[in-house]
């Protein structure tokens, strides 16, 4: 995140502050203020006021051994995923989906070199990875990464995939030419999927959510277990009620775009 803005309006204080916010990676739920002020790279002074002005706002609270976020931080996102409209337009559709695979399905949109989880309908079912609204996978292991690098051009998916990846997990290295060719793929026949690439026993096939213009804004996947579903039942069986559904939702949030939003006049 920069510090210093380009621009006379940029305020660093505010990117300070979301700087401190997002220093709290997984497996670092709290830390200490010399860690803060350590991974932003803030003096200690202005570190500790920032903490103290986040717990005084209720994002942050003080516990043994340093510094914690509060549940309130999902506000921010959850702020996000509600401006959208993508959850409200999705959920019945999602559950739907579910109902008809047995499997777990989700929707994610590409952030920098990562995906992040925005909607998810869960079935309890063991698998190896955690997935929650706001977890983050490195994009290119994941078939919602696929999904939405696709639809970037060759130069934009090369800068994308030069950030760093903020999801705490070393992406398995593809090389530039073996992606790129897959991307093709991925954009000829309209889905991508995965098999174990992000994790061992993790299979996944995800499709496109477009808006009203064709513009691909997210990916929706079916997301399965190994030793429960091959790749060919994977592909045979879920696939086309996923790009059924994936259409169905594009459409809805298409008609959702063209609806007037009408402002009332507060009273004086």
């Amino acid at each position: 995140m920069p510090r210093e803005g380009v621009g006379p309006d940029f305020i660093e204080a505010l990117a300070r502050g979301l700087e401190v916010v997002t220093a709290f990676q997984p497996r670092r739920p709290v830390m200490s203020l010399t860690q803060v002020a350590t991974a932003t790279g803030l003096a200690r002074p202005t570190t500790r006021r920032i903490l103290l002005t986040l717990q005084e706002l209720g994002y942050v609270r003080s516990c043994e051994g340093g510094f914690a976020l509060t549940p309130r931080v999902l506000e921010l996102g959850v702020a996000y995923v509600r401006s959208m409209g993508l959850w409200d337009v999705a959920r019945p559709h999602l559950e739907r989906l579910v109902a008809r695979t047995g499997e777990s399905c989700s929707i994610a949109q590409l952030d920098g070199s990562d995906i992040v989880y925005v909607a998810r309908v869960a079935v309890p079912k063991i698998v190896g990875l955690a997935v929650q609204i706001g977890t983050r996978f490195p994009a290119q292991a994941t078939s919602l990464g696929k999904i939405c690098l696709a639809a970037l051009s060759p130069e934009e998916v090369d800068r994308v995939l030069a950030e760093p990846s903020r999801s705490g997990i070393e992406p398995r290295r593809i090389g530039r030419e073996e992606l790129h060719a897959e991307l093709r793929e991925v954009r000829a026949r309209g889905w991508a999927f995965t098999d174990e690439q992000l994790a061992p026993g993790i299979r996944s096939v995800a499709a496109p959510l477009r808006d009203g213009s064709g513009r691909v804004i997210a990916g929706i996947n079916v997301n399965s277990h190994a030793a429960e579903t091959s790749l060919q039942r994977l592909l045979e069986e879920h696939l086309p009620p996923l790009l059924q559904t994936a259409g169905e939702i594009s459409a809805d949030f298409a008609r959702l775009e063209t609806v007037p939003h009408v402002t009332r006049p507060t009273a004086s």
